[in-house]
This record gives structure tokens, sequence and C-alpha cells, in this order.
């Protein structure tokens, strides 16, 4: 398993009416382990996700479920692995 940090850049005016089901579908990951934290950055423009996925074609498998995706608010997508060696969250 490998870990991705993703960050996206929203289409504001869809954004509200969108969140509660973009934030149901990170939960339930979020329960899987797959999901080790997300939220929106201060300004409001975008979000950070650090995920868990076996690869990065699974992690686009599962990023293109994501309702932000499906329903138009992602404006801007970046996916960079990262190798995480120190934190509380982290397994020993």
């Amino acid at each position: 398993m490998a870990w991705f940090l993703v960050e996206i850049t929203y289409v504001q005016e869809k954004l509200q009416d969108v969140r509660p089901r973009h934030r149901e579908f990170l939960a339930k990951l979020a329960g899987e382990g797959r999901v080790a934290v997300a939220g929106p950055l201060a300004d409001g423009t975008a979000g950070i996700t650090l995920y868990q996925a076996d690869d990065e074609a699974h992690l686009k498998e599962t990023l293109d479920q994501d309702p932000y995706f499906l329903e138009g608010v992602i404006a801007q997508r970046s996916v960079r692995e990262f190798k995480p060696v120190i934190g509380a969250w982290l397994p020993s």
C-alpha cells in the first residue's frame, strides 16, 4: 500500500450543494482506513486529503467515485505519492 497526497481546487458555485455527499464518501473511506486526514484549506479555495491505496491506478478509481468529481466540483486535481516516516497515526 502507498500513501498519496491529493489536492483539489473547487468550482465554488457547486461546492456547497455537493459537500455533504463528498464528506460521506470520505468518512466511509476513513472508516476503511483509506483516508488518514482530509479537509479544506482555510481560505476555502481547495482541499487536501491523504489517501492510502494499492497504487496510483487504484487511487484514481477511488477518486473518480467521489461526488466532487462526479458532480463537477473539481476545477483541478493534483496527486503526489507521499512517503510518511514520522507521525502519531502511522502504524508501528
